[in-house]
């Protein structure tokens, strides 16, 4: 890997590392802190739509960012341009940043590691165009001839193959060749004049050897249909307050961004987190163990290293419902007076990294699935989640759910359509009763926004039951 991301940025390009180095050493002189983030990136993606090839699209990228911390403040320069000419106009232009202040870098280069979470094989050279596109009209013949009430069928297919190299002011290098694979398969059913649909896709830190398994995406497809023609036997959503259990794997989404946000470090440094100031008290019912787990194998959200060069970690935020932890980039960790845990992301070489999250999901807890189900009276079970809004500043969140049904005394009952589940994230917290002894993760589908950056994540929780949460549905009253 070492080798492949220097010949990529030095071998084979006009840069010349002992002048970058030197460039970089002078840049961050009274810095502290700071990085050269060198990337390479392709990408692919690919659309089937109305039975035919809608969109193909292939993209080349690479570049620079150049960074320096004085303080709090942050100096930035990138350029898709990999020259030393570049790098020196960018090293003249975060000059302003470290105006009025002195010191020595003052946070050690992150440990190297030797851990690899996934191959470094790049996903789009190891299979020919004519293959995907063929995987594309499988999937499209397959889910359209499993039920007469389909009426549309879209598939998408996108991959990537990322090489990053941070070199930092002592000469330190740290290095990374990330693959990232996804499917997604969308189906509309029709019974007369009332069409559903239904999502389902999975993806991860592999190459495309998975997803072309006639297993893999046959079961997405049947995946995707049954909640399909599950919705199109749905009713009005109740609404009010009432008991909601929430399933195992993709609902974690909630705990990702009502909760999750909330736990990163640069939210908690500035006190504009619904958690800030908490640490050390209980913030969720007993039972409740939260974690951030970049280092899980091949899974969307892992990295070997994040963007800063630190190695991912497990980082528990919530441990039997008491705040123990934050999500920290390098700027923010220094500045709390605590270590970096491996969560310092970007989207690209022309943004700057700040805390992110991994995979986030909650442990499991000693209940049977069907126990908690059992145990409300009447309530609904929330299956699957599409958008949502948050506010982090106080926790208020709105997230509609895409497969929900009623539960009537026990037993789980007719779909709903349109309900959505209101609520506030660490109130919400401290509503759960059971917990599920069957934690998953998501399927491998997960990204995630914050100021205007998008990165691959993970998400996953155990079947949850929460007491009194309000739920906005469409049954007249």
């Amino acid at each position: 890997m070492k080798e492949q991301a220097e010949g990529l940025f030095f071998t084979h390009s006009e840069l010349d590392r002992a002048a970058a180095e030197r460039t970089l050493g002078e840049a961050l002189s009274g810095c502290d802190d700071g990085e050269l983030f060198l990337e390479y990136r392709q990408s692919e993606a690919l659309v089937f739509d109305d039975a035919r090839l809608k969109s193909a699209s292939f993209d080349t990228s690479q570049g620079f960012g150049l960074r320096a911390v004085a303080g709090d403040a942050t100096g930035y320069a990138h350029a898709s341009e990999l020259s030393q000419p570049a790098i020196e106009r960018a090293a003249a232009s975060i000059q302003a940043v470290k105006s009025g202040h002195s010191g020595a870098v003052a946070v050690a280069s992150p440990p190297g590691t030797n851990r690899s979470l996934y191959g470094a094989d790049n996903p789009l050279s190891g299979n020919p165009f004519e293959s995907k596109v063929a995987l594309l009209q499988d999937i499209d013949a397959y889910t359209r001839g499993r039920d007469a009430k389909v009426r549309q069928v879209s598939v998408s297919l996108a991959g990537e193959w990322q090489t990053v190299m941070l070199i930092r002011a002592d000469g330190s290098a740290h290095q990374d060749v990330r693959p990232l694979v996804r499917l997604n398969i969308s189906v509309v059913a029709a019974d007369g004049d009332r069409q559903e649909t239904g999502t389902y896709g999975t993806g991860g830190r592999t190459g495309y050897d998975t997803i072309l398994m006639p297993q893999t995406w046959q079961d997405c497809a049947d995946e995707a249909l049954r909640q399909a023609l599950v919705n199109l036997d749905s009713v009005d959503a109740p609404a009010g307050e009432m008991d909601v259990v929430l399933g195992p794997g993709w609902p974690g989404i909630l705990l990702h961004e009502a909760i999750g946000h909330g736990l990163e470090g640069d939210f908690n440094r500035k006190k504009t987190s619904a958690f800030a100031g908490l640490m050390g008290e209980r913030v969720a019912s007993p039972g409740i163990t939260v974690v951030d787990d970049g280092t899980l194998d091949q899974r969307r959200g892992s990295l070997t290293i994040d963007d800063e060069g630190t190695p991912t970690s497990s980082t528990t935020l919530i441990e039997d419902g008491i705040l123990v932890g934050f999500m920290q980039d390098r700027l923010n960790a220094r500045l709390m007076g605590t270590e970096a845990t491996g969560n310092g992301r970007r989207q690209s070489y022309a943004h700057v990294p700040m805390p992110r999250m991994t995979n986030t999901y909650m442990l499991s807890g000693e209940h049977e699935h069907d126990e908690i189900i059992s145990s409300v009276k009447q309530g609904l079970y929330a299956v699957s989640f599409g958008g949502g809004q948050v506010d982090i500043t106080n926790g208020k969140f709105v997230f509609s759910c895409t497969e929900a049904y009623k539960i009537e005394n026990g037993k789980i009952g007719a779909p709903v359509k349109g309900a959505t589940l209101i609520g506030n994230g660490p109130d919400s917290l401290t509503r759960v009763t059971m917990i599920g002894n069957d934690m998953a993760l998501d399927p491998g589908i997960g990204t995630c926004g914050k100021a205007g950056q998008s990165v691959p994540v993970g998400v996953g929780q155990p079947t949850l039951r929460l007491n009194g949460l309000t739920v906005g549905g469409t049954a007249a009253q």
